[in-house]
């Protein structure tokens, strides 16, 4: 990699920092090979991963509010041609740096024209140095049916940043976008080809997975409302995952001095994503404050069983998977677990949940064994 290149992917790779897709939720694992920025990123398919995360541009000709890279803001910045983007993946995956690429862009030319620039490098990649590593690509604002076709074609995940909930706080973070017909409408295209069009002509012969980000906490929103959208697009648009992304003020941009988000709140709202993606709740079910948002000081499933299950706790001999996956301490494994164990013999005590890695003290209070509570310490002070 020549020096003018290397000192373009740290600026751009720093720069695709900014995009939550694929990072661990709690934690964000990031390290610098000679200035560039790489992730330590989960994969659809559970396993880990490093990946380049980047832009193609950081040029933008948007104005959003809350963006360091809106049109209005002077700071340098550096463009990848397709070419020349398409192979430094390659030489940091033959370097065993890497093992895959989220690639992004800032909006320059329109979204279609972007798109197309996008694809580009997608199509280099595939098809002319057959690269075999994971690919995420971003749908821009604006891109056409047959742009997002194409995306599908060669990526293993694709996504749209919807930013905001609703077409009402959108305007509040970015104005210039269209909620319906520039972000909504290309998920419900990824969604209509994954049910209508055999995957025949793509490089993995099955249809990429979707997401979204949301920046969390920029628009007045409120947790409800981001969870009412994000309970739509798991079950109208396929949707597998959204990721939220607190808000930080950046300098010189409108937003500068509106306060950041705390990261508590976005974990709450992973949290309860979840909750409503594996564990069969309703946003409608969720406990929230007056202002429509979580609980903080505590995990939205624990909020839910202390206000439920204190007083009508669960039999763990006779519930149901979907009964016990609501009791905090329990997962589908653990789940699976207790429905295994108790067709051999009950579930009289404790000891039997830690043994197949229940955390015991997380469950007592929520559950009956055999007809019976496990002992409580009354809390004196």
């Amino acid at each position: 990699m020549i020096m003018e290149n290397i000192e373009k992917l740290r600026q751009l790779s720093r720069a695709g920092e900014l995009e939550a897709d694929e990072d661990n939720c709690i934690q964000k694992f990031r390290k610098k090979e000679n200035g560039i920025v790489l992730t330590h990123a989960a994969l659809p398919n559970g396993r880990t991963t490093t990946l380049l995360k980047s832009l193609l541009t950081s040029v933008c000709e948007q104005n959003c509010l809350y963006c360091p890279f809106r049109a209005g803001r002077d700071f340098p910045r550096a463009t990848f041609k397709p070419d020349e983007f398409a192979q430094l993946v390659v030489n940091l995956t033959r370097a065993g740096l890497i093992q895959g690429v989220f690639l992004s862009s800032g909006v320059a030319g329109g979204g279609a024209r972007t798109q197309d620039r996008l694809l580009d490098t997608a199509e280099i990649l595939r098809h002319r140095m057959s690269y075999q590593g994971y690919l995420h690509l971003k749908i821009m604002p604006g891109a056409e049916y047959e742009q997002v076709l194409q995306a599908m074609r060669l990526a293993d995940r694709v996504s749209i940043n919807l930013e905001a909930p609703n077409d009402y706080r959108l305007p509040n973070l970015a104005p210039q976008k269209e909620f319906e017909n520039q972000l909504m409408r290309p998920l419900g295209w990824i969604e209509h080809i994954r049910k209508t069009l055999p995957p025949t002509e793509t490089w993995k012969n099955r249809w990429p997975s979707s997401c979204t980000q949301f920046v969390v906490g920029g628009a007045g929103e409120s947790d409800r409302e981001l969870l009412e959208t994000t309970q739509m697009l798991h079950r109208e648009y396929g949707l597998l995952r959204a990721y939220y992304s607190a808000f930080q003020p950046h300098r010189d941009t409108p937003l500068e001095n509106y306060p950041a988000s705390t990261y508590r709140r976005e974990l709450r709202l992973y949290q309860a994503e979840y909750l409503i993606r594996d564990y069969g709740f309703a946003q409608e079910e969720l406990c929230y404050s007056a202002d429509g948002n979580l609980i903080s000081d505590h995990d939205p499933k624990k909020v839910w069983a202390e206000t439920h299950l204190t007083e009508n706790p669960i039999e763990v001999n006779s519930a149901s998977k979907e009964e016990l996956l609501r009791v905090p301490g329990i997962g589908p494994k653990g789940a699976g677990m207790i429905l295994e164990q108790r067709r051999i013999k009950k579930i009289r005590d404790l000891s039997a949940l830690e043994k197949m890695g229940i955390n015991a003290q997380r469950v007592k209070d929520f559950i009956l064994m055999d007809g019976q509570r496990s002992a409580r310490q009354l809390v004196l002070f």
